[in-house]
């Protein structure tokens, strides 16, 4: 693209015992005569760790390292403020996140990517699954995909698909596999990847995905290498537990529509699919709580229909009672196994599905917290089920993992039943309660998780840890747990010299594996533990997960890798970051209470300065002579508790969202690496929090606003205005009334109303100062922000305001009734994702500063999610400069 040829790409994956270690390795060349950017941009599945990156230009080759999060982001700093690029990863899709970085590359010259991760494949439904993320975005002369695999237990069955594979394509798949290896490999000529005959256009874009399953002549294997084991336990054959299963379904007004629809359409499917010797009932919340039947009961064919009927009228009425519906869910299975109206030998499951934010009844979420987790008692697991982007993620994944189940997200979209649907399926068919696997405590240091609430058909429970004796050569474990008839005790033994056996004809085999899989387990657990735990507890995990992560090289929630790569002769930064919802929730939870900003983006004619002169003061409400120019440009602003509104020309329409950050928090909102110009802004909240209120407000007290290339800094607060040339620095307060001039830039001060900055290379910015009663009990000062003629920043302008300098499109689908009457929702495509929208009104105080006007906009939901590039908590930097 643009005179960049891939010539090579090659994904290699190798994989033992279920440990997969994959490398893709991309080769370019710049066909053009000067120099150009190269980009290397890749999907991950969210579950891998990159553990390694390089970059190879004419035959010098740029390594990447990994560090703890902090000291990357201070060189990544750096970096950024010299205007340098950086490599970035970020959530991209359902079960993927983006790697991208790019380099600049001189004419005629090479360059090579290499990036390596690392995952444990899990067995789901019977088969472990890899799944490799296709898109190289233009014809490949040399294409390949090549998957190897070693289990010394022996592959039972192999199968490649891809969801661009045409038939002509499928018979390029190659696939073999003996006893104890597979091999798959995929490479289409460049007639082969044409969408047609003589098109330019590659068809090779989706998902190729490879499945397996070992055989399993005993229930268990043990494998031992250089001092650590790993433990596989899928007993196959075992009758089927009974289950016991409440679904606790929110029905508030926010549910209705669509999403009402798909939850029917889910509980319709699972009635199907309940045996008959399982018990259920159904509990749905909306302002009240309301229940089918008083107790569980027995699922018959008469009960079925009777449930289908009830499924059917399901409707939606209310705000969020959470507590109450979860609650009244807890006592009904207790009550059923204290009474024994369920079977001795049955599984117990809740699964509670929710779209929002509790809101009535006990709405604290850590009084929920603790209410379940006492209610519970660690007797069956919790499953938390969250539709959309309006549910608080971070409780709902800490509930559930306190009470040893799982969260998961269900993506508002045309599939959203399916998700439902799949997600009871892993968990319907429990074959074994309380597993135990027992490994003797003086030999063993450093286990992963070895107890198991239920053990579900088509499942794999994965132990491993490390001997106190590294020399030690056998290992003996007992495994305990509860089946359908009796109680299941089994023991099984392993020496070194029967692994070594089982491994002899291993050809795949990468370096310490076994070390490596039990380091990205502990890994795993330990952040998955950091979730829910609080105070010295979560320090001490921290600490642990960090210094695994650096020990073996994973790029976790808590490090980053950082790559020096060359850039017109300097040396240049780049970081790699793991955004997946771990991460989100580590970022959150620095700040403990969710509170909102939100902040003003408008795309407008461009806008001039009738004057810049002091007299300006006397005009506050007048300061914009907007003129209507032949090309539309982005005009922007942040004011009030502030809200961001993109307005799109092209649909005389327009997008608004709000970002929820405590006070304290810096935002990046603008950052221009080739102007030199970055814009950042701190937040401030009422003098006292109001603690009825679920979202605090907050607005912005401090403004730091900087351009590298005149070495210039100008720090805004609602008290002082500070400027720094260099090291000189100048300050005034707000009742002075000043104009300086100064190469590149112009600053007047208008006494205890604005403040214009105008930079020759550049957009200029007016500062709005907000004041208010100083005795009044709540609020203080605050400022806003004005862009002016952000068409001079360049279009790699980005920042939570600066994206929204480039056009954007979106298409609105669907519109029907919202929990609010005069609020209707609908779907919105935008960047290729589908978001679920509602339709209100955010102020606009460019025309009327003391009280604003309604300006109408499609509201997205969850900070952004699926409108701003990456996280909102992207954006987060750790100071104004």
């Amino acid at each position: 693209v643009n005179g960049i040829e891939i010539y090579g790409m090659k994904i290699d994956s190798k994989i033992t015992s279920r440990f997969a270690h994959n490398v893709i390795t991309s080769r370019a060349v710049n066909r053009g005569n000067v120099h150009k950017e190269v980009f290397f941009d890749v999907e991950l599945p969210k579950t891998a760790f990159i553990t390694n990156f390089s970059m190879t230009i004419d035959g010098v080759t740029y390594p990447g390292t990994i560090k703890e999060k902090e000291v990357a982001k201070k060189q990544y700093e750096k970096a950024v403020s010299k205007g340098q690029t950086a490599g970035l990863v970020k959530a991209s899709g359902r079960k993927t996140e983006k790697f991208t970085v790019s380099v600049n590359v001189a004419a005629a010259s090479k360059v090579t990517f290499e990036l390596t991760y690392e995952e444990l494949l899990k067995r789901q439904f019977g088969k472990y699954e890899m799944f490799i993320k296709v898109k190289p975005k233009q014809l490949v002369k040399d294409f390949e995909i090549e998957v190897n695999i070693f289990e010394p237990q022996g592959i039972a069955e192999l199968e490649a698909e891809g969801t661009f594979i045409t038939n002509e394509l499928q018979n390029i798949i190659k696939k073999t596999f003996t006893e104890k290896k597979g091999h798959i490999s995929f490479k289409p000529t460049l007639d082969q990847q044409r969408t047609c005959e003589n098109c330019s256009q590659s068809v090779l874009d989706g998902d190729f995905v490879v499945r397996y399953d070992v055989k399993r002549t005993t229930p268990d294997n043990l494998q031992i290498v250089n001092g650590y084991f790993v433990h596989f336990f899928a007993p196959t054959n075992l009758p089927k537990l009974p289950k016991n299963v409440i679904f606790v379904i929110d029905i508030s007004g926010s549910m209705s529509g669509r999403e009402i629809e798909q939850t029917r359409e889910a509980l319709l499917k699972i009635l199907d699919d309940i045996k008959e010797d399982d018990f259920f009932n159904f509990i749905l919340f909306g302002s009240e709580v309301h229940i089918w039947k008083e107790t569980l009961i027995k699922a018959t064919p008469e009960n079925l229909d009777e449930a289908r009927k009830f499924v059917r009228g399901i409707d939606t009425k209310g705000a969020t009672n959470l507590h109450g519906g979860i609650m009244r869910g807890i006592d009904m299975l207790n009550a059923a196994h204290e009474g024994n109206l369920v079977p001795k030998r049955s599984a117990s499951i809740i699964i509670m599905l929710t779209d929002g934010q509790p809101n009535v009844g006990v709405s604290d979420t850590h009084e929920i917290q603790e209410h379940v987790r006492k209610a519970i008692e660690g007797r069956y697991p919790l499953y938390n089920l969250g539709f959309g982007y309006g549910v608080d993620y971070n409780f709902l994944e800490k509930m559930a993992l306190e009470n040893k189940g799982l969260a998961r997200r269900i993506y508002p979209d045309s599939d959203a039943a399916l998700q439902l649907q799949g997600f009871y399926d892993e968990v319907s068919n429990p074959m074994l309660t309380d597993v135990e696997l027992h490994y003797p405590e003086n030999e063993i240091s450093d286990l992963t998780k070895n107890s198991f609430k239920h053990f579900y058909d088509g499942s794999e429970i994965v132990v491993a840890g490390r001997f106190i004796d590294i020399s030690q050569n056998s290992l003996t474990v007992d495994v305990r747990g509860e089946g359908a008839n009796d109680a299941l005790s089994y023991t099984t033994q392993q020496d070194v010299e029967q692994t070594a056996k089982a491994f002899q004809e291993q050809e795949y085999i990468f370096g310490d594996y076994i070390e490596r899989l039990w380091a990205y387990l502990t890994i795993e657990q330990l952040l998955e533990k950091r979730i829910a735990a609080t105070g010295e507890e979560k320090e001490n995990l921290t600490a642990e997960a960090l210094d695994l992560s650096l020990k073996y090289k994973f790029v976790t929630p808590l490090t980053s890798m950082v790559v020096t790569k060359p850039e017109d002769h300097d040396n240049q930064d780049g970081i790699a970051d793991k955004p997946i919802e771990a991460l989100i929730m580590y970022l959150k939870n620095l700040f403990s209470q969710p509170h909102t900003c939100v902040i003003y983006a408008k795309l407008f004619f461009s806008v001039k300065l009738i004057s810049i002169k002091p007299s300006l003061h006397n005009h506050t409400n007048k300061i914009l002579d907007i003129q209507n120019e032949s090309h539309p440009t982005w005009h922007t602003l942040v004011d009030g508790d502030p809200h961001f509104i993109i307005s799109v020309p092209q649909k005389a329409d327009a997008i608004c969202f709000n970002i929820n950050e405590n006070p304290g928090a810096v935002l990046n909102l603008i950052n221009d690496p080739v102007t030199g110009i970055t814009v950042n802004g701190e937040l401030i909240g009422d003098k006292k929090a109001n603690s009825d209120a679920k979202v605090q407000n907050t607005y912005f007290g401090k403004f730091g606003i900087a351009n590298k290339h005149l070495d210039f800094k100008l720090t805004v607060t609602p008290e002082r205005i500070t400027i720094w040339n260099g090291n000189e620095k100048t300050g005034f307060t707000w009742l002075d009334t000043v104009t300086l001039q100064q190469k590149g830039l112009t600053l007047i001060i208008n006494r205890k109303k604005n403040l214009v900055l105008k930079m020759d290379s550049g957009a200029s910015f007016i500062i709005v100062l907000h004041q208010v009663w100083k005795k009044h009990p709540l609020h203080q000062d605050f400022l806003g922000l004005y862009t002016l003629e952000s068409d001079k920043l360049s279009e790699q302008t980005h920042g939570l305001l600066g994206q929204f300098f480039h056009p954007i499109d979106f298409t609105i689908l669907e519109v029907h009734p919202g929990s609010d009457p005069k609020k209707p929702d609908a779907t919105m495509i935008v960047k290729n994702n589908e978001l679920t929208v509602t339709r209100g009104w955010q102020k606009d105080y460019r025309r009327d500063p003391q009280h604003g006007i309604d300006t109408p906009c499609w509201f997205v939901h969850n900070n952004g999610a699926g409108l701003i590039d990456g996280v909102h908590t992207d954006y987060i930097v750790s100071s104004l400069f």
